[in-house]
């Protein structure tokens, strides 16, 4: 899986407008080139390149998490609705008339808030439940779904496109972000240390009590840590479906239920799985680009109802 990784990424930086050998991009990485093609691997490809790594990584784990959480195989990381307040902020930032930077911190605040607001509310009497949780973050989403829908509806056409781009997922304008390789980095080294209360939580209540898990701060350790990877990735790339729904079936039903498996497992193929994507969408239309959420969307359709298929087929 590490070896298809590497590869993918090495696709990424060699495929483009302009065709790259792969002895020449090592060479270039090495300071052994002529200064075009270095710069054009260091500063154009290599950084997207990351980012749609780093991005597919973070949406898988946090898809493993959430399914952990919520005890529910169908879960993904926008279910609480952490990327609907993302979009909101996002967007109304955007009609503001700003773009660039402020829209990425407008957009970690917005999804900051929709957790603090899907926690308040889900935390009533008696402590909180995976159900009561899931059913407020689907509240929260649906709310924040309007809001947008309000917001593309009244906004100023001529800011229409790039609000289209970022709410399907994009990579073109995102600049490398070190903060999204760093989060996937201390959340998966924790997760991989965790697997073993994964494994039992992803049991159930009772099983997890009677083996010594605390409930409670494994629950709010879980939804923190759900939270900040897709808050990091939505800031970084959009809005980014199916991978993290997909990606975790795909490796559980490869390697089985084990999270020392599936953790590391997941976040490699996640992140091949969005590099090969971005790396078609900046290809498929050239010179045009397209948003990269929309070809995971096309491709994730189709695949996720294979497995939905198989799995129906085994269980018979």
């Amino acid at each position: 899986m590490s070896f298809i990784a590497l590869l993918s990424l090495g696709l990424a930086i060699s495929v483009g407008s302009t065709s790259l050998r792969l002895d020449t991009v090592v060479t270039a990485v090495l300071g052994n080139h002529d200064s075009v093609v270095r710069e054009v691997i260091l500063d154009l490809r290599l950084p997207r390149a990351l980012n749609a790594f780093s991005t597919g990584g973070l949406l898988a784990l946090a898809g493993v998490l959430m399914q952990v959480l919520l005890r529910n195989p169908l879960a993904d990381p926008y279910v609480l609705g952490i990327s609907g307040g993302a979009a909101v902020a996002a967007l109304g930032a955007m009609l503001l008339g700003f773009g660039g930077l402020i829209v990425d911190w407008a957009a970690g605040t917005g999804a900051l808030g929709a957790t603090l607001l899907v926690f308040a509310l889900a935390h009533a009497r008696g402590g909180w439940t995976p159900q009561r949780l899931l059913l407020n973050g689907v509240v929260v989403a649906s709310g924040c779904a309007a809001v947008v829908s309000l917001m593309l509806a009244l906004g100023d056409e001529t800011r229409l496109r790039g609000m289209l781009f970022w709410l399907m997922g994009d990579l073109s304008f995102a600049a490398f972000s070190p903060a999204a390789l760093c989060m996937l980095v201390a959340v998966g080294g924790l997760a991989i240390a965790a697997a073993r209360s994964l494994n039992v939580l992803a049991r159930g209540e009772i099983e997890s009590q009677s083996l010594g898990v605390a409930l409670a701060p494994a629950r709010i350790a879980l939804f923190c840590a759900t939270a900040a990877l897709t808050a990091t990735a939505v800031t970084t790339a959009g809005g980014i479906g199916f991978i993290g729904l997909v990606t975790p079936h795909l490796v559980r039903l490869a390697a089985g239920s084990n999270h020392r498996i599936v953790v590391p497992a997941s976040i490699l193929l996640g992140g091949t799985l969005l590099t090969l994507a971005d790396t078609l969408a900046r290809i498929a239309a050239a010179p045009r680009q397209l948003p990269v959420g929309a070809l995971t969307a096309l491709i994730g359709v189709p695949l996720f109802l294979m497995l939905m298929r198989r799995e129906r087929r085994i269980t018979s």
